[in-house]
């Protein structure tokens, strides 16, 4: 008997996912708080379109207003609830979905950040699973419109990793590979704590600095200081996870520790780096993609940078490190999002740092 899976945030990777297993035939149930998307969503479904190599399609969903979640309760209960919300909004929704959690169903954190312990302090560690979605590169860019800019990645990168927060392979975490795999190339990892905390350095790198220059990634990358000072956040970022004891993998295809010695200043990491980057830019499609801290800005919308790279600097303090890059952008992307500053990448190109 198939599993009852409930998607709590119907935002791009939630769509995205969600989408390809309700097309497949799995028993889905969307949850959202934005009365359009819902609407448009029982209306016509969710749309699903590639900047290349995949046609565009469109499935017919179950879908929810929040408000409505609680005729859930007369009904058979959700075995898996991916929670898709943004991290600010984690405990409140797993707080609102565990109400309506089969006894042996749990929650699985398809999100940005480590929400693991948040969604744990509710349901209990033994109700969590996690699921890292890479590189792949979705936004909502209308109401039941889920778009990607980029077609399907295949064999040449692997999209999601999932895993338990002990490490075993167990058949929960082999029954989510399958649900997502669904969507784009899957594995079940046995380094959750790893490909996590690899995730937020590529997040570090990107999000923030789209944020508050207001550019796109290619744009970013191309400019010499501007890349030069993403690769210092991820070195800092990268530094503090490995004295915290994680195991990293590699980020953007690249060792991480050419990527924290280019961020501190090795003259040979920094052309390796540098090269890699570039060449990435310069492949049909390459960077055109806006972060979705980025797109968050653009939106009006609140931002994750304090479960990003604030969340690097306040792990880093803890530990005696020092994050200065990921303090001072955390510092402008709040400003920025407060209205105090506008997009621009004057903003990172002025500042002077040790």
């Amino acid at each position: 008997m198939g599993y009852k899976i409930a998607i709590m945030g119907t935002g791009a990777v939630g769509a995205y996912a969600g989408a390809h297993m309700a097309r497949a035939g799995e028993d889905v149930t969307f949850i959202d708080p934005w009365p359009e998307n819902v609407e448009t969503m029982k209306g016509r479904g969710i749309k699903v379109s590639h900047i290349r190599d995949v046609p565009e399609w469109s499935t017919a969903v179950r879908a929810l207003h929040l408000t409505e979640l609680q005729h859930a309760a007369k009904e058979k209960p959700f075995d898996i609830a991916f929670v898709c919300m943004k991290s600010y909004d984690t405990e409140w929704a797993t707080v609102m979905i565990a109400q309506y959690l089969a006894p042996a169903g749990f929650v699985v954190s398809l999100q940005n950040c480590m929400n693991e312990e948040t969604i744990a302090g509710v349901v209990g560690w033994g109700k969590v699973v996690g699921c890292i979605a890479s590189s792949i590169t979705v936004d909502l860019c209308e109401a039941g419109h889920v778009r990607r800019a980029a077609g399907k990645s295949g064999d040449k990168h692997t999209v999601f990793r999932t895993g338990e927060v002990h490490g075993r392979i167990t058949e929960r975490v082999l029954e989510v590979q399958r649900l997502v795999a669904l969507t784009d190339s899957a594995l079940a990892t046995s380094n959750l704590w790893g490909e996590r905390w690899s995730k937020l350095v590529t997040n570090a790198m990107a999000n923030g600095l789209s944020a508050c220059t207001g550019l796109v990634s290619k744009d970013i990358l191309r400019n010499d200081a501007l890349r030069r000072f993403g690769v210092r956040v991820g070195s800092e970022a990268i530094r503090t996870g490995q004295a915290l004891g994680y195991e990293l993998e590699d980020i953007h295809h690249i060792d991480p520790d050419l990527i924290a010695k280019a961020g501190e200043g090795d003259p040979a990491a920094i052309r390796s780096y540098d090269q890699h980057r570039l060449d990435e830019v310069a492949k049909a499609g390459g960077g055109e993609h806006r972060p979705s801290m980025g797109q968050d800005m653009m939106k009006g919308r609140r931002t994750e940078i304090d479960f990003i790279n604030g969340f690097i600097v306040r792990k880093a303090a803890e530990i005696g490190l020092a994050a200065p890059a990921n303090a001072a952008l955390t510092d402008i992307v709040r400003r920025v999002e407060k209205g105090e500053l506008q997009p621009d990448p004057k903003h990172l190109l002025d500042l002077r740092l040790n």
